[in-house]
């Protein structure tokens, strides 16, 4: 789309937002208000309107942070009934408003730890140890397949939280990938895919521990519910299995079929104009000979401290067991914590080492900082919009008359529970609001007692559908992190990770039409498996065919690349 017809559709867009607000604002008036709330729109279809603007205006204009900006704004609107001063200080000073969101401990904890890892990597970069991880992985890694496996594995391996996943990943993979041609859009999407999708399935991460919070059946604990919707999980494992296909196939399609291909033909790692971490990924040697220990080291020390950080804040120190402290933890103190003593760590050995000198360590501070602003920016806005869609409009009780109202379709009510936690979690931007607001339903929609596996079909169409909507998401915080830790434009990831991510859905939506009916694990997941790659076959043969010349043109760079 050209940059005239981008400007027109963003207009159009935006007239089409305000005729939409004055229609809310007019059938609205005098309306009543559901207790708790300040707006006669909460609680109803009108509540999920601000991240609709917000994406709706993203995807259009190529440019998150106005789009984001635009969308709180018309939360603020409905929240203050359209009344100016009280929407500038809904937007700016409420509860769920900028400042109550900066200012929340456990977001000043998220946004510290960014910081902490953008240093860390500017250190590792500055004493060598990214280059000397890029030269022995040229060497080690062979092919484009094996970059992208070795990526996958090392994000399954880090299951402990998604935010951590997604920046060290990122940094570990980045020169690998690059030395294989590989474009950074690909990059995102197979941190993205080991970010979340792996976090909810593995039973001691941080995601276990919320979700195992927001549920207790009758004779069942939440840690157990969790443990038994893993299997179930469908979206959660089949984006795993298509991971390795792609890689294995070397298969791409849709946008990312052209990032692949300028990847790989032109030398072009990003295809847009926009380098949103430039001279980041200028690998620097030190000044000693490095080694892949300057980078491995830390990272694994990274590991283990954040381990250390979140187990402390669950009181595995204080009589816990592992599990239980992991059930209880505070991901946010902990990473932290953790992060931060891994980089007093980091700065002394890189001392010791003489890679580097203290003065021009010290340059990383600043430049750690200065890496992480843009999704910082974005991660501020993404936390209001959910917390004025969610708190202020009440976007959850909409979602819970929703379900109400479905009851009757018991058997085909975990393929809607599904579909509806995917688009509330694509709108809202998260997924721990999403099954906090839908996991509780769901046990009661499904009570344990009457049927224990339904119970637990529902529970993992809740997980599944939060994970897929907010891996979609553009305003999603795992999506940013996937973006940051590829040093990838953001909307170039969003826009080559949708037909992905709507293939999974609907190899996922057959599996949960099937699972109340047949109701046994295993057979389950192997007709999920086997139909998941199946799909990926036929797309192979479908595109192949459409592109033969491309794929021609991309074989022989591969052939160039590997002599």
């Amino acid at each position: 789309m050209s940059k005239k017809s981008t400007r027109v559709a963003y207009l159009v867009a935006l007239a089409v937002i305000v005729v939409l607000l004055v229609v809310v604002g007019v059938t609205t008036k005098g309306g009543e208000v559901l207790e708790g709330y300040t707006t006669p729109v909460a609680g109803t279809f009108w509540s999920l309107l601000p991240p609709i603007v917000a994406i709706g205006l993203a995807l259009i204009s190529k440019e998150v942070y106005s789009s984001l900006f635009l969308g709180c704004l018309t939360g603020a609107l409905l929240v203050a009934n359209f009344r100016p001063w009280d929407t500038v200080v809904t937007l700016v000073g409420a509860d769920y408003g900028l400042i109550g969101n900066v200012g929340d401990s456990w977001n000043i904890g998220i946004l510290i730890f960014l910081v902490m890892l953008g240093i860390m990597v500017d250190l590792m970069n500055k004493g060598g140890g990214s280059a000397a991880f890029g030269r022995w992985a040229s060497k080690a890694v062979k092919s484009r397949c094996a970059a992208q496996l070795m990526t996958m594995v090392l994000g399954v391996l880090i299951f402990i939280d998604d935010y951590f996943n997604c920046l060290t990943v990122g940094s570990v993979m980045r020169p690998v990938t690059e030395s294989h041609h590989i474009s950074r859009a690909k990059l995102a999407y197979v941190i993205d895919s080991t970010a979340a999708p792996v976090c909810m399935l593995a039973p001691v991460s941080s995601w276990a521990a919320a979700v195992s919070g927001y549920v207790e059946a009758e004779g069942v604990s939440g840690i157990q519910l969790f443990l038994a919707q893993i299997p179930y999980n469908y979206y959660c494992i089949l984006t795993l299995v298509m991971v390795a296909t792609l890689a294995i196939l070397n298969l791409d399609y849709g946008p990312m079929l052209t990032h692949e291909y300028n990847a790989q033909v032109k030398g072009d790692l990003f295809t847009t104009e926009e380098r949103p971490f430039a001279g980041a990924d200028d690998y620097e040697e030190g000044e000693a000979k490095s080694s892949v220990a300057d980078l491995l080291v830390p990272v694994v020390v990274l590991i283990v401290l954040c381990i250390i950080g979140l187990i402390w804040t669950g009181g595995f120190f204080d009589g816990e067991t592992f599990l239980d402290a992991f059930a209880n933890c505070d991901a946010s103190l902990g990473l932290c914590i953790g992060s931060m003593i891994a980089l007093v760590f980091t700065f002394v050995w890189f001392w010791l080492r003489g890679a580097i000198n203290f003065e021009k360590s010290m340059e990383s501070v600043p430049a750690g900082f200065i890496q992480m602003i843009a999704p910082i920016l974005i991660l501020c806005f993404a936390w209001t919009l959910g917390t004025l869609t969610k708190s202020g409009l009440g976007s959850g009780v909409f979602v819970e008359n929703l379900l109400a109202d479905a009851e009757g379709l018991k058997n085909f009510l975990p393929l809607i529970v599904f579909l509806i936690a995917a688009v509330i979690a694509f709108a809202t931007g998260t997924s721990w609001g999403t099954t906090g607001i839908l996991a509780p339903i769901a046990v009661q929609v499904f009570p344990y007692e009457a049927d224990p596996t339904l119970c637990v079909i529902g529970l993992a169409a809740v997980c599944a559908g939060a994970v897929c909507g907010d891996h979609c998401s553009p305003i999603s915080d795992t999506t940013i992190m996937a973006s940051a830790g590829a040093h990838c434009f953001h909307l170039n990831h969003v826009s080559t990770q949708i037909p992905y991510a709507l293939t999974v859905v609907a190899v996922s939506a057959v599996g949960f039409i099937m699972a109340p009916f047949i109701k046994v694990w295993y057979v389950c997941l192997a007709i999920e498996v086997a139909l998941m790659i199946g799909t990926l076959l036929v797309i192979k043969a479908v595109v192949s065919k459409k592109n033969a010349g491309i794929f021609a043109e991309m074989a022989e760079a591969n052939k160039a690349l590997s002599k």
